[in-house]
């Protein structure tokens, strides 16, 4: 690639965070999205730099076109074009079904999938003029599997499934990928309250016996942002432990 910046979405935290340190470690230059969490976010850009990239953090909620408009055109001061998009940005809002809100039902899938939509159209111009550009969406064994009191979050990460392949077929025409990444179970925040027997149960139904870290998921995508990547697309990346088996 002849140049090195990525956009990571809801980079503040979880495996935001950690994607956005991986291409810090890479030596790239790197746009920390978030929506609300300003210390979070300087964090992030704190062990980026420390990693030995470049950072700015960038305020903007993915569901608001104009503010991802206005981070694009940050983005573009500061570094210049864009080669790789990380959309990661998620939320999740869980409730069985039948008390499921209109409310709830919407701002999930607002995030997920507007959200993808609104960044992948601002810099998709960036993306298929670079050398390699790399679209890269973070989905879920959720998307997948389903799971009790997840409609809205499993039908918004199996969105990602076939948003991921169209832009990859679009993409093709100019050199460009588009894939997926799918964690299953990962040690975050958003785990931190589950109660330690259905923890166990979780972990006792994947057969590598645990969950994943941060570092394993942000690995998977350093490799499909690299040249070692360059003949894979269209593809969703399981990185669960072996669950689906």
């Amino acid at each position: 690639m002849t140049s090195n910046t990525c956009v990571v979405t809801g980079a503040s935290r979880g495996i935001g965070r950690g994607i956005a340190v991986e291409f810090g470690e890479r030596g790239w230059n790197v746009v920390v999205n978030y929506r609300q969490s300003e210390d979070s976010a300087a964090e992030t850009v704190e062990r980026v730099e420390a990693a030995g990239g470049e950072a700015i953090a960038v305020q903007a909620d993915v569901t608001d076109v104009e503010a991802v408009e206005a981070m694009a055109d940050r983005t573009h001061e500061a570094f210049g074009p864009v080669d790789v998009l990380v959309n990661n940005a998620g939320v999740n809002q869980d409730t069985f079904f039948k008390e499921m809100t209109h409310e709830e039902w919407d701002t999930v899938l607002d995030v997920h999938l507007d959200g993808a939509f609104h960044c992948t159209q601002a810099l998709y111009d960036d993306l298929v003029e670079a050398d390699e550009g790399r679209l890269i969406n973070i989905s879920s064994i959720i998307g997948k599997d389903g799971n009790q009191g997840q409609a809205n979050y499993a039908t918004a990460k199996a969105g990602i499934f076939g948003f991921t392949r169209t832009l990859a077929l679009e993409f093709a025409r100019s050199g460009s990928t588009a894939n997926c990444v799918a964690p299953g179970f990962v040690e975050t925040d958003m785990l931190a309250d589950i109660p330690e027997h259905i923890e166990e149960a979780v972990k006792s139904d994947t057969p590598l016996g645990r969950y994943g870290t941060v570092e394993e998921i942000a690995d998977v995508v350093g490799f499909l942002a690299s040249e070692k990547s360059s003949f894979i697309t269209g593809e969703v990346i399981d990185v669960n432990g072996g669950k689906d088996l």
